[in-house]
């Protein structure tokens, strides 16, 4: 297997030499709970994290993700699991905030060129929640692509793409049928040899339906719909697989929830970000405030109070965020110290236990 069909580049090949002399270069195909499958120019091989790794982890982004480049002790599996003992660089990565009350960033994956955003027409069709996903796209320094499946569910597709348009800002967006496979071509075309695409959406909305057509066989599982056109959760884990035309892709678990833990409101949001630009404070916050051009521009119909509302919660949550990530990583300083101390104290005890004999 040609690392460079992996998505190999000169940037990650010269941070693997000059750091890495005597470990084996291979990216993450698969996580599950424990190991990983990785990718190497051997093949595949089962791989574990070091326990100096593990030990060293604040939080879980820093065990390895699918797309991650990795160093091995061992390329094959002929004398058992290989152990990895470091991550290279990411150039990009997409996370959001974990579900539920615990704040810890969860990586969706790493090394990506461009993440295709899936919303599906029906009772999926959300534009608030693809402003999310455009949001913490760009930040994650992936290029967005917005893929609308399902064109059957929808009797004027004309109208809802003009919609989608007017929130995304120059990002190519396509349709496609994963019934009939129309649209397919334009979404292979956009996916060049040696490119790394993660597919990103809610349960149901067609991932898998998509990357089988895309790979020319059934390689990913897919279940039905509910009547409610709620979507089931049929891909349970992450793995990244090579399309026939040399495009790499990640398929990634449906996310019912999504949580930003970083995200360029700013990119995503340009169109407000422009108005604002005109009004007569530099910090309005476009509520009571007076000659805000932003207020102004939703009088006039050129802006939505919806989008506006929506723009507001972000930040308020990116707020929120950055508040909690200084505090864990504070937390994490503190481990640190308290590990380092403990080191100290058991070589204090060892040296003095020598001593005495």
């Amino acid at each position: 297997m040609n690392l460079f069909d992996l998505g190999l580049n000169e940037t990650i090949q010269q941070e693997y030499k000059m750091n890495s002399s005597s470990f084996f270069l291979g990216r993450v195909s698969v996580e599950y709970r424990n190991i990983y499958r990785v990718m190497t120019d051997e093949g595949e091989v089962a791989a574990r994290i070091s326990g100096k790794m593990s030990y060293a982890a604040d939080n879980i982004s820093d065990y390895p993700k699918v797309g991650d480049w990795v160093l091995l002790d061992r390329k094959n599996d002929a004398e058992g699991d290989a152990i990895i003992h470091g991550i290279l660089t990411r150039k990009s990565t997409f996370s959001r905030s974990v579900a539920g009350k615990k704040s810890d960033e969860q990586t969706v994956a790493t090394n990506i060129d461009k993440v295709f955003i899936c919303m599906a027409f029906g009772h999926d069709y959300n534009l608030r929640r693809l402003e999310r996903y455009l949001s913490i796209t760009w930040e994650s320094g992936a290029t967005p692509v917005v893929i609308l499946t399902k064109t059957d569910l929808c009797d004027d597709i004309v109208t809802r793409v003009i919609e989608v348009e007017s929130v995304v800002f120059g990002v190519e967006v396509f349709t496609v049928n994963g019934l009939t496979g129309e649209g397919v071509d334009a979404i292979k075309s956009n996916i060049k040899p040696r490119e790394t695409i993660a597919f990103i959406g809610s349960s149901g909305v067609g991932k898998s339906t998509l990357i089988n057509l895309l790979l020319d066989k059934d390689k990913m599982e897919v279940n039905p719909v509910r009547k409610d056109e709620k979507g089931r959760h049929t891909t349970t884990h992450r793995e990244l697989l090579i399309l026939p035309s040399g495009g790499i892709v990640i398929d990634t678990p449906g996310m019912r929830e999504i949580q930003v833990f970083h995200a360029d409101v700013e990119t995503s949001f340009e169109d407000i970000s422009t108005i604002a630009k005109r009004c007569k404070y530099s910090d309005c916050k476009h509520d009571e405030e007076p000659e805000c051009a932003v207020k102004q521009a939703i009088e006039e119909g050129s802006l939505t109070m919806d989008r506006l509302l929506s723009y507001k919660k972000l930040l308020k949550e990116l707020e929120y965020s950055t508040d909690r990530e200084q505090l864990n990583s504070k937390l994490a300083e503190k481990k640190k110290i308290v590990r380092m101390m403990g080191s100290l104290d058991a070589a204090k005890k060892t040296s003095h236990h020598k001593k005495g004999h």
